[in-house]
């Protein structure tokens, strides 16, 4: 039974979209949910899903369509009805509860007239107008709206550093401003160091690691992920760089981004190598040398990144990553229990950053692996949905993503292709991100463990997990939790994105690393 809903006139941001599809398919009977604006792309991804009906086809772009395919008629009419009520529940009052939240940038400012930034999220058509009013009245932005043409971009930025205002984004999910939490980011301790970062989840990991240690974060400034194409000119990082070589609070930069292009490189380390304060640079596929060029501390990790910062910011001396006796000796637990032919890891990530840097380590232990967001164009699986020798999946990457939830927040792709990875003789490995925070999954673990059980049953005890946790202890969902119950279900949870590949890399290697 194909149905779909179309709520007219009703625009609803990609992370609401997201929560849609999870509630949906969290009812029995109901086997594929796609929520979408009705714009001509979206219905043509629908069609080519074979999830669009004629309701469907006469959506208008500002009309939210809602597809359901359920295994009969009764469920994919309480589907639909549990969507609506769903939808009815949405909370339309202020923070503190002081009435409707306001439908207008003045109204907001009305009720919050000190307040310095605005959050954009609006289709990509329509966030320049509401950008320009906010940078028009002294406010900083935020763009969490993706589909925003890049010379809406470049005159946004332009505007606002005339300005000496800020404009992250577009599509900018992560940022801690002042402690507030913005998009999907985590509850972190405050403390001296500060992130500038084009990369949601490098961010994440990165803030996380120093809040685990005991240190903290002043802001972290995200960009956006065209901030430091040619085109743009890395306004928006430079400016980040700027506002934190200023603040009082921060005694160490951290830069987070995939490589630059490289005029922008070179613009970007000219102004990090003029800092009064200590920078770290984690570019991650990026060039160390043209770092060393100007003295700045380069890292190959997000956890080199991290560790760097807690000593160069004041906090304890951290050892550098090695493969110590404790680590070799959990792997040789793992090896031992895998089969002769169980041999290739398989990673099955959330975030793309956090796949680039486990394809990275793992080099030095079983080398290069393929992936659908490679290193390298030739190492670039032909087809995604099926495993090929050692690969690290980004799940979170458009070609997954078209049509369905965030895999930080809907688990079921991932959970499919855990047990059908187990079902693979070959795969011996399988390595997990788990990304915490506000607005990703409420309880990680509780979606993942199922799965991992009817792994393990299905690959007879012959099968390893490994997984890191992107998360603290003040989350939502809250890491010690989490790891308690993928421990129960004999995950080996580590510390680090990074440890977690190395143990990984130490199984699959026969332990001559």
């Amino acid at each position: 039974m194909l149905l779909n809903i179309v709520i007219r006139n009703r625009y609803v941001d990609s992370v609401m979209l997201m929560s849609i599809a999870a509630e949906a398919k969290a009812r029995g009977g109901v086997e594929e949910v796609s929520a979408m604006m009705g714009t001509d792309a979206n219905k043509e991804l629908l069609a080519s899903s074979g999830l669009l009906a004629e309701e469907g086809r006469a959506a208008g772009p500002m009309d939210l369509v809602i597809a359901v395919r359920a295994a009969g008629e009764d469920a994919a009419s309480g589907a639909a009805a549990a969507l609506r009520d769903f939808l009815s529940r949405r909370p339309e009052a202020q923070p503190g509860g002081a009435g409707p939240a306001p439908r207008s940038l003045s109204g907001a400012l009305q009720s919050m007239p000190d307040a310095n930034l605005l959050f954009v999220s609006l289709p990509g058509a329509y966030a320049r107008r509401e950008a320009e009013a906010a940078l028009g009245r002294g406010l900083h932005v935020m763009i969490f709206s993706d589909n925003v043409p890049i010379e809406d971009e470049i005159a946004l930025k332009r505007k606002a550093r005339g300005l000496g205002l800020i404009v992250m984004g577009p599509d900018c999910g992560t940022a801690i401003i002042g402690g507030v939490a913005l998009g999907f980011a985590n509850a972190v301790n405050r403390g001296p160091v500060g992130i500038v970062g084009a990369s949601g989840t490098g961010i994440q990991e990165v803030s996380c690691i120093v809040s685990n240690a005991g240190m903290g974060i002043t802001h972290a400034i995200g960009l956006g992920g065209r901030d430091l194409s040619e085109e743009v000119g890395g306004i928006s990082m430079l400016q980040g760089i700027e506002a934190l070589d200023a603040d009082p609070e921060t005694r160490l930069i951290v830069l987070v981004s995939k490589p630059p292009a490289q005029s922008v490189a070179a613009a970007v380390l000219d102004r990090a190598k003029n800092c009064s304060k200590p920078v770290v640079i984690n570019f991650l596929k990026g060039d160390p040398a043209e770092a060393a060029k100007r003295g700045i501390p380069f890292s190959a990790t997000l956890e080199d990144a991290a560790l760097m910062a807690i000593e160069l910011a004041g906090g304890p001396k951290r050892p550098a990553p090695v493969d110590s006796p404790a680590l070799h000796a959990v792997a040789e637990e793992e090896r031992r229990r895998l089969p002769a032919g169980r041999r290739f890891i398989r990673g099955l990530f959330s975030g793309g950053t956090l796949a680039d840097e486990a394809l990275i380590v793992l080099r030095a232990y079983i080398g290069e692996c393929r992936s659908n967001t490679p290193l390298a164009p030739e190492l670039k699986l032909s087809d995604p949905r099926r495993s090929d020798g050692n690969c690290i999946l980004d799940l979170g990457d458009d070609e997954f993503t078209r049509g369905r939830p965030h895999p930080m927040i809907d688990f079921a792709l991932r959970c499919e292709r855990i047990v059908r990875e187990a079902e693979d003789p070959g795969t011996g490995v399988v390595l997990l991100d788990v990304v915490l925070g506000y607005g990703a999954h409420l309880d990680p673990a509780g979606e993942l463990v199922p799965a991992i059980r009817k792994a393990r049953d299905s690959a007879r005890g012959g099968i390893a997990f490994v997984a890191s946790i992107t998360g603290t202890d003040a989350d939502p969902q809250n890491r010690a939790r989490q790891q308690a119950a993928l421990e129960r279900a004999g995950v080996r949870v580590m510390e680090t994105n990074a440890c977690a590949a190395r143990l990984a890399g130490l199984i699959a290697s026969k332990g001559t690393h």
